[in-house]
């Protein structure tokens, strides 16, 4: 009644207070639904970690927020986690449908006063990541020979744990021809016209596929495979013959048989080898009763002597049977045994001398004999008693390789033996004195291969068949400067192998650059003469021959080089001890000193100031010998200041050393007077400036100069004695030409035979100047004869001296060209214009030439007409003149 009234209380003040408190609740969605509470929720086995599956949703009936939350029992794996508020969940764990197909877990949703929990099962399907997996692994089947063919004999499983049609398994073989497999359960059968066979193939290794029905995996389609090796063993049964082993069979009865001898044995072994059958022989035919054979082991054997046998060969047909356990013959094979009579191989070759049996011949004679030659002095024979293929046998002979060959090399019984010479150069007795060599006959086609050798040795005679050879083909010989006559300068060596006299060697030496040096006979030594004094500043490289000669006059050659090595032996010498110098200031003054050493560093010379007066005023170029004032000294002013005095002449004293070891040196006093640099420019001042320090050189020179014009004024005066003393000859015709040429009041002649005596004299120093100067084209323009001009020529370029002078005389004189009539006959009378010699010569200097072609008007009004009466007219002159002149 208490707990009534209680509740009654309890209800009422709901009631009153007009408020409850209700638990939220998750929403379900049913089957597919990726937001709810997840139940049927499933998941495929390949989804990757990470991956947002599913939405927890629900809802609190109050309106207040709730949060979502998933535990796991314990000791289960945690795969999922959820994002409390927006109830997101996630895979962390990768899954595996093979080892749990269904996750358990807990889905709870709160308000922050009410929880509600809920069980789900979350189911993992199954995706194609599986393949299949034999059974009872590895495979091993014996299969017996005889099995009848398409029976099935093996069966193999696999099983795939993927569900559907991934888990599906099917069966197949990768390339057998013998065996098939069922698809669907794995039976292994022989191909239906195919058999197995122990002899053939006792193994066979058949590689079986299981292949799974296929699935998606990662949304792609896949198949999965496994493989599988089945190994079959072949078992041996009773269905093959005997095999014959070592075929074929040959045996031979000898001479020395008797009956009962062992021909030959035959084998033969079962062709099943896992259990075989004992074997009986037994001879078919072919015997003639001279032959039996033993059942058991197959020895054949002889029943007569040799000499009964009817027939040389005989084949046997030899039948090998299987024996059954019960004593019947269940198979045979059968062979052919052929026997052959021969005779007894019980000689060997024989080797034979012109006294009987013989294993060694010798022989004497030259070295290099002709090849192809057949050594007479050998007579072997060889020989073997044995009859048909016992009595044939081949010759070798072993030795030189391929400097004899024996002949015949296949004998049968006996031949004689020949010995040919094959390469000749190989027979040297510098090499061997004597040779050795095997002869050997070897039987071909017995089973002993009998044989015999001999023993051939060739004692070789020496021929004179080598020449001297030098140890080089050239000498290289240095030998110091005054080396003392006699002495050593080069051994040179040279070796002829021959024997006797013919290897004895002689040298000589021969050449230009022998004569100063000898050589021993029979060492090879080369020396100097006695007198002889080599100097390396006269001659430092001698080249000879050098001869080395056996007693038959074979030589050869070698060159041999001397070089004399320079020594140290002059000493720096200036030209002398004292020398003057002028030196203006900033101007060097050079001294020289020269070493007649013929090499460096010998003639190397270095020169150094030893004392100088006054002190540190000078420095020298150690190499060139230059010497001038310290940098400071710049004017006389400096110098006299130095020397406290108007007096500049200084004196050095300096040292000139060469780089020879040892070093030699010379010292020279060098008095240098200073001066300061003058207004002279020019080669003249340089001369002038060297003159004062080489006055006689000066001297000399204007000696020189004034003789020069001495004899140039006394041969100019001579020749313009000869001239004028010829010139006065044609004196009137000159006279004339002068007076008659001035009637043209248009032009200048300048007179040919004038009265200006220095007029004439200056013509005749231009032309013996001419002369001296070598001017051949000036000389040969004067003394052609003159020409009557056309108009005068535009102004030639200027000109000096001699050409100048001439230019103008031809200007004023005038050019007729072309000439006529009485000109050609007067000229055939005259000599030659061109070349004129002695007289004529002085006689054409006083003549107007007349040369070059007819010159026409130009503008200046002198007609044609003018220019050949004016023509005619000097003619006429140049006649008289001529007459005057040879008359």
């Amino acid at each position: 009644m208490r707990n009534k009234q209680t509740l009654l209380l309890l209800v009422s003040l709901c009631v009153c207070t007009g408020k409850s408190d209700f638990a939220p609740y998750f929403y379900d969605n049913g089957s597919g639904s990726n937001s709810g509470n997840m139940a049927l929720f499933s998941l495929a086995e390949d989804t990757a970690v990470g991956t947002h599956v599913y939405t927890l949703n629900g809802s609190d009936p109050e309106g207040e927020p709730v949060t979502y939350g998933m535990t796991f029992d314990k000791g289960s794996k945690e795969c999922f986690s959820v994002e409390p508020k927006s109830g997101n969940v996630t895979l962390v764990e990768s899954l595996d449908r093979e080892v749990q197909d269904e996750i358990v877990a807990c889905v709870t949703i709160t308000d922050g006063r009410n929880k509600v929990m809920e069980n789900v099962r979350v189911f993992i399907t199954d995706v194609n990541d599986e393949k299949p997996e034999f059974l009872n692994r590895p495979f091993i089947v014996d299969v017996p020979e005889d099995v009848p063919s398409g029976s099935s004999f093996y069966r193999v499983q696999a099983v795939d744990r993927d569900i559907g049609s991934g888990g599906s398994v099917s069966y197949f073989l990768q390339s057998s021809s013998k065996f098939t497999i069922d698809g669907h359960s794995g039976v292994l059968r022989i191909r239906p016209g195919e058999s197995l066979d122990y002899e053939l193939a006792r193994t066979h290794f058949v590689t079986v596929v299981a292949k799974d029905g296929g699935g998606k995996y990662h949304g792609k389609y896949q198949v999965m495979t496994s493989t599988a090796i089945v190994t079959i063993n072949v078992l041996d049964t009773q269905d093959s013959p005997p095999v014959f082993v070592g075929t074929p069979y040959f045996g031979f009865v000898y001479e020395v048989s008797v009956p009962g001898s062992e021909i030959f044995t035959v084998f033969a072994k079962d062709g099943d080898q896992n259990s075989p059958n004992p074997v009986h022989y037994s001879i078919l035919n072919g015997s003639d009763g001279f032959f039996i054979i033993n059942s058991t082991s197959g020895s054949i054997s002889l029943t007569s002597f040799p000499v009964q046998l009817r027939n040389e060969l005989y084949e046997l047909k030899v039948q090998a049977s299987e024996v059954g356990p019960d004593g019947q013959f269940v198979d045979f094979a059968v062979t052919t045994v052929t026997i052959r009579v021969v005779d007894l191989n019980n000689h060997p070759p024989t080797f034979y001398g012109e006294s009987g049996p013989q294993n060694r011949f010798e022989l004497t004679m030259y070295e290099h004999p002709p090849e192809g030659e057949i050594l007479r002095g050998l007579k072997i024979t060889v020989n073997d008693s044995d009859q048909g293929a016992n009595a044939k046998f081949r010759l070798f002979l072993a030795g030189p390789s391929r400097v004899l060959r024996v002949v015949p090399q296949t004998v049968l019984n006996e031949a004689q033996v020949t010995v040919i010479v094959e390469n000749s150069t190989a027979i040297d007795y510098e090499k061997y004195q004597f040779l050795t060599f095997k002869l050997l006959a070897v039987e071909i086609d017995t089973p002993e291969r009998f044989s015999a050798t001999a023993d051939i040795v060739i004692n070789l005679l020496d021929t004179n068949d080598n020449v001297p050879k030098f140890s080089s083909e050239f000498y290289i010989a240095r030998i110091p400067e005054n080396s003392p006559g006699g002495s050593n300068v080069v051994s040179v060596t040279a070796a002829d192998p021959d024997s006797g006299l013919w290897g004895e060697v002689k040298y000589s030496i021969y050449g230009s650059g022998a004569d100063l040096f000898l050589i021993h006979p029979t060492s090879g030594i080369i020396y100097t003469q006695p007198w002889a004094s080599l100097d390396a500043e006269v001659k430092s490289k001698y080249n000879f021959y050098v001869k080395a000669e056996d007693t038959e006059g074979k030589y050869s050659l070698a060159e041999v080089f001397v070089t004399v090595l320079d020594q140290n032996d002059h000493r720096p010498e200036f030209n002398q001890n004292l020398l003057e110098k002028t030196m203006i200031i900033g101007a060097p003054v050079q001294i020289q000193a020269v070493d007649e050493d013929a090499e460096e560093p010998n003639n190397i010379i270095e020169y150094s100031i030893m004392k100088a007066d006054p002190d540190d005023i000078f420095d020298i170029n150690s190499s060139t010998g230059e010497i001038k004032l310290k940098p400071y000294i710049r004017s006389m002013e400096i110098v006299q200041n130095i020397t406290r005095q108007k007096d500049c002449r200084w004196s050095v004293l300096v040292q000139a050393r060469d780089r020879g070891t040892p070093s030699f040196s010379t010292t020279a006093v060098v008095n240098i007077d200073i001066t300061e640099p003058n207004g002279l420019k020019g080669p003249m001042a340089a001369f002038l400036m060297q003159s004062r320090e080489n006055p006689l050189k000066a001297l000399g020179l204007a000696v020189g100069f004034i003789s020069v014009m001495v004899l140039l004024t006394v041969l100019i005066s001579t020749l313009l004695f000869f001239r004028n003393t010829k010139s006065n000859r044609i004196r009137p015709a000159r006279r004339i030409i002068r007076r008659r040429a001035k009637e043209p009041r248009h032009w200048s002649f300048r007179p040919a035979f004038g009265h200006d005596r220095n007029n004439d004299e200056d013509h005749d120093d231009e032309d013996t100047t001419d002369k001296l100067k070598g001017n051949n084209s000036i000389s040969k323009a004067k003394r052609s004869i003159p020409s009557a001009p056309v108009l005068p020529p535009p102004p030639p370029p200027a000109a000096t001296g001699p050409q100048r002078i001439q230019r103008d005389h031809q200007r004023e004189l005038p050019s007729v060209s072309g000439p006529t009539g009485s000109q050609r006959d007067h000229q055939r009378e005259l000599p030659s214009v061109s070349g004129p010699t002695g007289s004529q010569r002085d006689h054409q200097r006083d003549v107007p030439s007349v040369s070059g072609s007819i010159s026409r008007s130009d503008g200046t009004g002198i007609s044609s007409a003018l220019v050949s009466e004016l023509k005619m007219k000097i003619e006429q002159k140049i006649i008289e003149a001529n007459r005057g002149y040879y008359y």
